[in-house]
């Protein structure tokens, strides 16, 4: 089961971890059973949180594309672009292109089971 961790942790702590696991992956024991993200700012957590709707549908429903996913979904195909988008560049989603009916189609996809936070207080 692939799952994905989001934390909050200060700036220092993230490339601490990051020093860490790239000691692991150079020595070859790096296990990929996880992906993590983590926030530094308290502003695009909250878009995260926000929006995990968005990743519950792209898992279940399946969209054959991002238009597709706005009308199951009912949310303006602009905005749900832009959440596209930030999830991809955070590496949470996976948009593929490919050609449908003569058109570029970009259609995302969630490759974990499961969403774990990891708050430190």
């Amino acid at each position: 089961m692939k799952k994905l961790i989001v934390s909050v942790k200060p700036t220092s702590q993230a490339l601490e971890d990051f020093k860490k696991t790239l000691k692991s992956a150079r020595a070859g024991k790096l296990k990929k059973t996880h992906l993590e993200v983590s926030f530094d700012n308290r502003k695009d957590f909250e878009r995260f949180v926000g929006n995990l709707h968005v990743l519950q549908s792209i898992r279940t429903l399946k969209p054959t594309s991002i238009y597709d996913l706005s009308k199951k979904t009912g949310l303006d195909v602009s905005n749900l672009n832009k959440l596209v988008r930030f999830f991809e560049a955070l590496g949470v989603i996976e948009v593929v292109e490919s050609v449908a009916d003569g058109r570029k189609v970009k259609s995302p996809r969630v490759s974990y089971d499961k969403i774990e936070f990891d708050l430190v207080a």
